[in-house]
């Protein structure tokens, strides 16, 4: 059984005020939460009682922003093909900066069989 994955936005700057009922919902449905450092905590409040919450902020600095993103992709991925529902919880938009994109294209590879 495969899973799916929500690319959810917590709303500058992560606020639980501003989180959409689509946005709740996805957090009380998803089993893993894979959430950035600039979600205010508060928002986590949100997750079903059996999920688990996965740090994966990325910090400013040289290189390894890629890499990281990589790594958040290959772990939604992971996750969804093992039958998992999975939110990537962000502070912002999720499709406000490329990688958001990128990870939107390599989970579609991924549960069609395709890519890497």
């Amino acid at each position: 059984m495969k899973g799916k994955v929500y690319l959810v936005g917590a709303g500058p700057p992560g606020d639980p005020g501003l989180l959409t009922l689509r946005a709740v919902e996805a957090l009380r449905e998803c089993d893993v939460i894979l959430y950035d450092r600039l979600v205010d905590p508060a928002v986590l409040r949100f997750a079903g009682a059996s999920a688990q919450a996965i740090p994966v902020g990325k910090e400013a600095g040289p290189g390894g922003s890629g890499e990281l993103q990589a790594r958040i992709n290959e772990m939604m991925l992971a996750h969804a093909l093992s039958g998992k529902m999975v939110c990537r919880l962000k502070g912002g938009d999720p499709h406000g900066v490329r990688p958001g994109g990128l990870g939107r294209d390599r989970l579609s590879q991924g549960t069609r069989g395709g890519g890497g």
